[in-house]
């Protein structure tokens, strides 16, 4: 055989690696087998078959859900027409230059992320993939494509480009009429530790969806939940760190003046407070104007409270749930850091302490 000989079709064997057997017909034309081959196996009763245009499984047999996610992927992620080549948005193992920029969302998504409010992506009637909005190609048979101006980085789980959780969610919630999955989805993505409330309501807000009442009630309960959970991570933190127990959740107000406003943890004789910014923005059916318009008037208020505490000498601690989560040794050093430093400051002016 020469060096330029193509490769047989019988060389391509079914191998566990989902990306052997699972091909596009620009991977295999690398691979030396010319589309006209891969059509003749394609054919009824051949070894191969084609689920999609232009993508080729190595087998007659049934697609398994992840086979059936790989193929959405590569359909949606072939090079455009005009020979454009697309990048991945992240290089890494996992990174397939087939996929181009195209990843998994919505239910699809979610059920890899092992939600148990998604069903198995083997039974998935329809898979959404993300696709940049320029893209020219059509959904066919089970892919739906969502075009976007704004991708987001993938994920990659088990060889497979996914959406970030909050935005699987916010594409899943899209394309849903049913309250009670709608409430599943977006607890489940916040009790299972998948994100934070602020940043998945910011999903739900880009895609136009927190008007719709089954997601507006939802979202309610969720942002309490979420508060709940941030103030569990603060409580642990103090505990698990050693630090000096607070004054949990009070007002400061002085003598006889105005109210200074509420804090989640108070340490008096240091002036010391923590405040635990659970904001997120606002779900309302306002117009995306007055909407920002609510938002920078809250940061502006908090911002004035933090500064006329500051200026009373009270030492203001400013905490995420995202932090207290991810780097909660490193929150609780700059909590310890501000109670030392109390002994260097002048004192702080008093103020009255009330229950919240």
């Amino acid at each position: 055989m020469t060096q330029n000989t193509p490769l047989s079709p019988c060389h391509l064997r079914i191998t566990s690696d989902l990306r052997q057997r699972v091909l596009s017909a620009a991977q295999l034309k690398s691979r030396g087998v010319a589309p006209a081959q891969a059509g003749e196996r394609c054919r009824t009763g051949g070894p191969w078959q084609q689920p999609l245009p232009g993508v080729f499984v190595l087998h007659p047999g049934p697609l398994s859900g992840r086979e059936r996610l790989r193929a959405a992927l590569l359909y949606a992620g072939r090079p455009p027409a005009a020979g454009r080549r697309t990048v991945p948005a992240r290089a890494g193992g996992d990174a397939d230059p087939g996929y181009g920029e195209a990843m998994v969302t919505g239910l699809a998504a979610l059920s890899l992320y092992g939600f148990t409010a998604a069903p198995p992506a083997v039974s998935t009637d329809r898979v959404e993939v993300l696709v940049p909005r320029v893209r020219r190609l059509r959904s066919v048979r089970y892919v739906r494509l969502v075009r976007s101006s704004e991708l987001p980085r993938p994920e990659y789980v088990d060889a497979i480009a996914v959406a970030p959780v909050a935005r699987a969610v916010a594409d899943a919630v899209t394309g849903l009429g049913d309250a009670h999955t709608v409430r599943r989805l977006l607890t489940e993505a916040v009790r299972g530790g998948h994100c934070e409330p602020a940043v998945l309501v910011g999903e739900l807000n880009r895609a136009k969806v927190l008007g719709r009442p089954q997601v507006g009630n939802a979202v309610d309960s969720l942002l309490a939940e979420g508060r709940a959970l941030a103030e569990e991570r603060l409580y642990d933190m103090v505990r698990t760190h050693g630090l000096p127990e607070p004054l949990w959740n009070v007002d400061l107000r002085l003598p006889g003046g105005p109210h200074l406003g509420a804090v989640d943890a108070y340490w008096p004789e240091e002036a010391v407070a923590v405040e635990l910014d659970t904001r997120s923005p606002r779900h309302s059916r306002l117009d995306d104007d007055h909407r920002q318009e609510e938002h920078e008037a809250e940061w502006s208020a908090y911002a004035a409270r933090r500064e006329h505490l500051e200026r009373l000498g009270v030492t203001v601690v400013h905490l995420t749930p995202k932090k207290l989560r991810d780097t909660r040794e490193q929150q609780a050093a700059v909590v310890r850091t501000a109670l030392m430093a109390a002994a260097d400051r002048e004192p702080a002016a008093y103020v009255m302490i009330l229950p919240r």
